[in-house]
């Protein structure tokens, strides 16, 4: 057997704000995915997943248990293709930012959900929200807390724009211009960085009042300002909003920037090259980067792997 193919998602602009209602777009990345499927000689990696898959079985029979109208699977089919060695085989890689955990739970869903909401029919704002909050339940199996926009990004297929926490549509962007100078990118940390102890700092730094108010008038404001302007197609505009929220993230959330990365960071800032961002939670992974000129980046960041995901 070997299911649909769901793929990984790179959330360029809204990570830490979407949980206090900035605007966010969220993009799927074709580069990487992942399929349940079944084979006769399964290898250790193989082997690893199935476990994890019978521990994720538990926890969905407990979702069921504590709130059986938000979702039911077909458990008897589930447990019996576990038992015949399903595993989730999967090129997108943990603990990078790009949805690894939310891609699992969309071909679970799909494969297994009882009534479930399918991508071919009408998606209504209250459908949307509806697998948000199902995909959030879900995906906290893999990070305590999950706002369900991974699974749902991976499992559409389509551009997701969040306008606040109960406010989401699949969107178009601008096409890309394959010809152009500007780009998108992913650059290699070369580390993986953990979701849930990253956002437990996020949530510990939120009971400062500072940093709640630096979070709403610059970070906030700015994200958002990226979201339309990157929407709307207006790339002067964007690099102007990119710099400063490049700037503001450098000043206040250093722990989720790998270290080695501090200085490269600013040097993007000061010769406008390249502006860095954080790419998911932070601590490693990716981390995501724009360029005006892909090529000035290019020679800038010279040591590191890059990967164009978007250009224009």
């Amino acid at each position: 057997m070997k299911g649909p193919l769901f793929y990984s998602k790179i959330l360029l602009f809204g990570e830490y704000g979407i949980i206090k209602d900035s605007k966010g777009l969220s993009i799927p990345y074709n580069f990487f995915k992942g399929a349940l499927k079944a084979v006769e000689n399964p290898s250790e990696e193989a082997k690893k997943s199935n476990q994890h898959l019978r521990c994720f079985v538990d926890y969905l029979e407990q979702i069921g248990k504590n709130n059986p109208q938000l979702v039911s699977f077909d458990f008897d089919t589930l447990k019996k293709d576990i038992g015949a060695g399903m595993y989730f085989d999967s090129s997108i890689p943990q603990g990078y930012g790009v949805g690894s955990s939310g891609a699992l739970v969309a071909a679970v869903y799909d494969k297994y959900a009882n009534d479930k909401i399918t991508v071919l029919e009408n998606l209504t704002r209250e459908k949307l929200l509806r697998l948000k909050v199902i995909f959030g339940a879900m995906e906290s199996f893999f990070h305590g807390k999950s706002s369900g926009l991974d699974p749902l990004n991976s499992y559409l297929s389509l551009p997701i724009l969040i306008n606040s926490q109960d406010n989401i549509e699949s969107t178009s962007i601008p096409t890309q211009n394959t010809e152009g100078k500007g780009a998108v990118f992913l650059l290699d940390s070369g580390s993986t960085g953990e979701t849930a102890p990253m956002v437990q700092l996020f949530m510990e730094k939120m009971k400062q009042e500072g940093f709640r108010t630096m979070l709403k008038n610059q970070f906030i404001k700015h994200t958002d300002a990226c979201v339309e302007d990157f929407v709307n197609g207006n790339v002067k505009s964007l690099f102007g909003n990119l710099k400063q929220l490049s700037h503001v993230v450098l000043d206040n959330f250093k722990p989720m920037i790998p270290v080695k990365f501090h200085q490269l960071w600013k040097q993007g800032i000061d010769t406008n090259d390249y502006y860095l961002k954080l790419c998911g939670s932070g601590g490693g992974g990716y981390i995501l980067g724009f360029a005006q000129d892909f090529d000035k980046a290019k020679t800038a960041l010279k040591d590191y792997n890059l990967e164009v995901v978007y250009s224009f």
